[in-house]
């Protein structure tokens, strides 16, 4: 009996051996399969990038304001005659806005409210947008029929005719074929003051959702929009998101009080203080229509005019009081969008592919203007719009480059 035992127990340890082996293997595979589980589930709805965080929130005001310019907040409460606010205005733009460093990304609990909303359900990766998803509005007036609106009609509105659409005040049927019937009367009164820009921002505004297009873009007559850049700046961000992209022209965030019984504040916020960014009208901006549908109750149907007569500033302070002080939406600052408050000079050629928007302006005896070398001299294009358009260009039927 004993000369058996040895073989029986040997062959027992192989079967027992075999077993664990098996289960070794099972459960190898299984962490295999969760493993990829999860790098595929990572790939498909992955936490925010570092640059997501960063332009989600980096307007955020916990930091405390510097370089304020005083006379916004001190004659806020008086009554001045709506010249003189637009004057105050163009004083605060006059602070230029250095953004060589980045940003600050805000308080930890902000960043961890935001990391925790997006990372709960998945973020929405941004679509590939194409031009027919934008609506573009240019708002002009009749005075610049003649000397700005030629000059775009030339240039980018060719690459953007049935998206690109001019907000005015008067009839003009020479430019309305120019146009393809592209020109709104708005019926607004003519002039640069806060009234006639608010009118017709509000247009704008109620254009766009009427159009059922994912953004709007606004411009002013006298800016030059690189069109590609546009569409691939958009695909950046997703429509179905509240995104309110533009870049401020003040260096700090715009402080204001409200009186209590314009916004039926209580007694003890008379006189409120607050603050908030704005995008510059000067060198666009863009909204996605989620952020329109949320705006809709405030400023659509003209109640967009309505806010802009309470606080007293002109259109596009209106529009950041409206989303970044009443919806508690940020500016997300994009670089690539350019007014005429800043030295064009300072924009490299050889970045001029990457920026959305460019502008220009007399300023005393000289142009703010781009510098680039070709195109055409200074005397035939002193505003640099039809050279910079062909350098971007260069196959368009009327450039030198082409001629030769």
């Amino acid at each position: 009996m004993l000369c058996f035992r040895k073989p029986i127990m040997t062959i027992s340890h192989i079967l027992i051996s075999s077993k664990y082996r098996k289960i070794l293997q099972t459960m190898a595979f299984a962490s295999f399969i969760i493993y990829i589980t999860l790098v595929l589930y990572n790939n498909v709805y992955g936490l925010p990038s570092a640059s997501i965080l960063n332009q989600q929130v980096n307007t955020t005001h916990d930091r405390e304001p510097t370089d304020i310019i005083p006379t916004l907040a001190d004659y806020f409460d008086i009554n001045l005659p709506p010249d003189d606010l637009q004057r105050l205005h163009e004083m605060t733009r006059e602070t230029k806005v250095n953004f060589a460093t980045k940003p600050s990304i805000g308080s930890d609990m902000q960043l961890l409210d935001y990391y925790n909303s997006n990372t709960v359900t998945g973020t929405p990766k941004p679509d590939q947008y194409s031009l027919d998803d934008i609506f573009i509005s240019v708002k002009t007036t009749k005075n610049y029929h003649n000397n700005r609106l030629v000059m775009i009609i030339k240039t980018w509105f060719q690459l953007a005719k049935d998206q690109t659409w001019f907000f005015t005040d008067t009839e003009d049927k020479y430019y309305q074929k120019l146009t393809n019937n592209h020109m709104i009367n708005t019926n607004c009164s003519q002039g640069h003051f806060r009234k006639a820009l608010c009118c017709k921002m509000g247009k704008e505004f109620d254009f766009f959702m009427s159009s059922g297009k994912k953004w709007w873009c606004h411009f002013d007559d006298d800016n030059y929009v690189n069109v590609p850049r546009l569409v691939s700046m958009l695909s950046e961000y997703s429509a179905s998101q509240e995104w309110y992209l533009g870049k401020p022209s003040i260096s700090s965030p715009l402080e204001i009080f409200l009186d209590n019984n314009k916004f039926s504040l209580t007694p003890s916020e008379t006189n409120k203080k607050i603050k908030f960014l704005f995008a510059t009208g000067g060198a666009g901006f863009c909204i996605s229509r989620k952020l329109g549908k949320k705006m809709m109750p405030v400023a659509g149907n003209g109640n967009f005019v309505k806010i802009g007569d309470k606080i007293r500033f002109p259109d596009d302070v209106t529009m950041g009081f409206i989303i970044e002080s009443i919806l508690k939406r940020p500016l997300t600052v994009v670089d690539a969008f350019h007014s005429h408050l800043e030295p064009m000079e300072f924009i490299r050629p050889e970045t001029f592919q990457d920026q959305v928007s460019f502008s220009y302006a007399k300023m005393k005896n000289d142009w703010n203007v781009v510098k680039l070398d070709g195109g055409f001299d200074t005397k035939t294009d002193p505003k640099r719009f039809f050279s910079l358009h062909c350098h971007l260009f260069p196959n368009t039927s009327f450039c030198p480059q082409r001629k030769r």
